[in-house]
């Protein structure tokens, strides 16, 4: 028998090589968690909005509260002492000038005037007549004004029309036109009143001169002096009246003037003629009107949170016809936006893509995927869009409202695109 042959033993097949694998695996562990980290520290775009910067139209306006009024009014005063009957008018009721009795008062003929009183009623009538033929002679220098202000108004039309003068130089001839129309209007309106104070004057010397032989005293009549409605009425009830106490106050709710209450510091920018847009009044559409002054003086006013304020009147004429506006009448409370400047086409960016710093405006352009921070020449602005003078493009990104992770060279990434 032949001795076994002594073979060394073998390792499992395959074992070495599964020795190996897992040798590498911490080294790889380690590798992903070095990725890990790097990727988590490695810093990340900062979230921005963004808004490109575009060509348009920009109108600088101040905006306040105002109320409208009735231009021309009249307060209808008791000629002479008496009772004064029942006022059977109510506010709103349509008046015919010389033909409506508004009150009667009842005399009893304590109206009879002595040589003294007859004295001063003779001069009080001289006086009435004076001041209808001076009525009478403003009326007639507001019609020349009306019609020149017409034919200078066409005149720059025309010229308008063929681009030979500006779009300022046709507001203003407009702004003059309607300024003329308001003034004839008023004069004839005072000459309305000047009749009417003649005729009560001439009535109250005749009454006085003839009392006594009325063996009847039927009172003395109050007719409405103007064609339009009755605003407010101030005595209602039975009562003895003094002569001058008002009676009721009337005017012409169609003929309407706004007056707004703005800042002081914003009223040194506001120029007659400025265009007006009358909002939130109750119809659909904006009104248009049109700046006539703004008073020289202003007035302190406290704010719904206690803070004084001063405050400057600024009277505007309506320019919206009567047929868009049926139903607006006096003290009514509306919006007004008074554009103090405007411009058809300006490049604009958002408002707040503008910073100060430095004394230098400065905004954040979006190139390459990084903030980089640009000086710019800013010009009007009206809180919402600003006017570029210069340093930007049409069609580059800015970034609005940037805040303090926003520097320049930093990686950022669009939010969302801001719309106008």
């Amino acid at each position: 028998m032949s001795d076994p042959v002594n073979t060394p033993s073998l390792p499992f097949p395959g074992r070495r090589g599964g020795q190996r694998k897992r040798r590498w695996l911490p080294f790889a562990a380690g590798g992903l968690l070095v990725v890990l980290l790097v990727a988590g520290l490695w810093p990340r775009p900062q979230p921005v909005e963004i808004a490109p910067v575009t060509r348009g139209a920009l109108r600088v306006m101040v905006e306040d509260e105002g109320m409208t009024r009735v231009v021309n009014r009249y307060v209808v005063a008791a000629p002479v002492a008496g009772q004064l009957r029942r006022v059977e008018w109510k506010a709103g009721a349509p008046v015919e000038a010389g033909k409506t009795v508004l009150a009667v008062l009842e005399t009893g003929a304590a109206d009879l005037l002595d040589a003294s009183r007859l004295a001063q009623a003779e001069a009080r009538l001289g006086g009435a007549v004076a001041a209808l033929e001076a009525a009478a002679a403003q009326v007639l220098r507001s019609q020349a004004a009306h019609a020149l202000a017409k034919i200078d108004r066409e005149r720059v039309r025309s010229l308008w029309t063929s681009n030979t003068v500006s779009r300022q130089e046709m507001d203003t001839a407009d702004m003059r036109e309607q300024v003329a129309a308001q003034e004839k209007r008023a004069a004839e309106f005072g000459l309305k009143v000047a009749e009417y104070e003649r005729q009560q004057a001439e009535a109250v010397l005749q009454r006085g001169r003839t009392g006594g032989a009325v063996p009847a005293d039927p009172g003395v009549p109050v007719v409405s002096p103007i064609t339009g409605r009755v605003l407010r009425v101030f005595q209602e009830s039975t009562r003895m009246v003094a002569a001058g106490a008002p009676v009721m106050e009337l005017g012409d709710p169609t003929d309407l003037e706004v007056r707004v209450e703005v800042l002081s510091r914003d009223a040194v920018v506001v120029k007659p003629g400025a265009r007006v847009l009358l909002e939130q009044w109750g119809g659909a559409e904006p009104l248009e009107a049109r700046v006539r002054w703004v008073e020289p003086s202003g007035y302190t006013k406290i704010s719904a949170l206690g803070v004084e304020e001063q405050r400057v009147n600024v009277i505007c004429d309506l320019v919206s016809p009567v047929e868009a506006r049926p139903t607006l009448g006096d003290a009514y409370r509306v919006e007004a936006r008074i554009v103090v400047w405007e411009n058809p086409d300006v490049l604009l960016v958002p408002a707040g893509a503008i910073y100060q710093r430095d004394g230098q405006a400065r905004t954040f352009v979006v190139q390459g995927g990084k903030a980089i921070e640009r000086k710019v020449t800013a010009g009007r602005s009206n809180g919402v869009m600003t006017e570029i003078v210069d340093g930007l493009t049409v069609d580059e990104q800015v970034v609005v409202y940037p805040g303090d992770k926003v520097v320049d060279g930093k990686r950022v990434k669009p939010l969302e695109i801001s719309t106008r």
